[in-house]
């Protein structure tokens, strides 16, 4: 027997306007990542292109799509603290920030794209 703690799952359509959301999320922070790099040079846009692909990174480096790490890489909060973190924190670094915007760009475009962080799979009962 299978219990259902979790919300149920919204289907296709009416994901709709959260996908939109995303999407416009992602233009934003696209944007700025590259206003951000046109103002401070090639390190900047190093880092913003590095962090943006750091998901395909760690995929490619043998991460499970359920795992930690992979789950890691995946959340909005950690790219979005190092931005809030940048904004009101003394560190004076470009790059970071940068990367910050890279990370989180790419996040919002894999939900825009309907691509989600897999759940851990539920322990089942081997009886079943």
């Amino acid at each position: 027997m299978q219990s259902n703690t979790g919300p149920p799952r919204a289907s296709g359509a009416s994901r709709l306007p959260q996908r939109f959301a995303w999407g416009a999320f992602a233009l934003f922070l696209a944007a700025f990542a590259v206003f951000e790099s046109q103002k401070y040079g090639l390190p900047t846009t190093a880092a913003a292109l590095a962090f943006f692909v750091l998901p395909d990174l760690v995929r490619l480096a043998g991460a499970r799509p359920a795992g930690p790490l992979h789950q890691v890489v995946n959340r909005v909060w950690i790219p979005l603290a190092v931005l809030v973190g940048y904004t009101v924190g003394p560190i004076v670094w470009p790059p970071l920030f940068t990367a910050g915007l890279g990370w989180l760009t790419r996040i919002a475009l894999d939900r825009t794209l309907g691509r989600r962080p897999q759940a851990q799979p539920d322990r089942q009962d081997p009886a079943f």
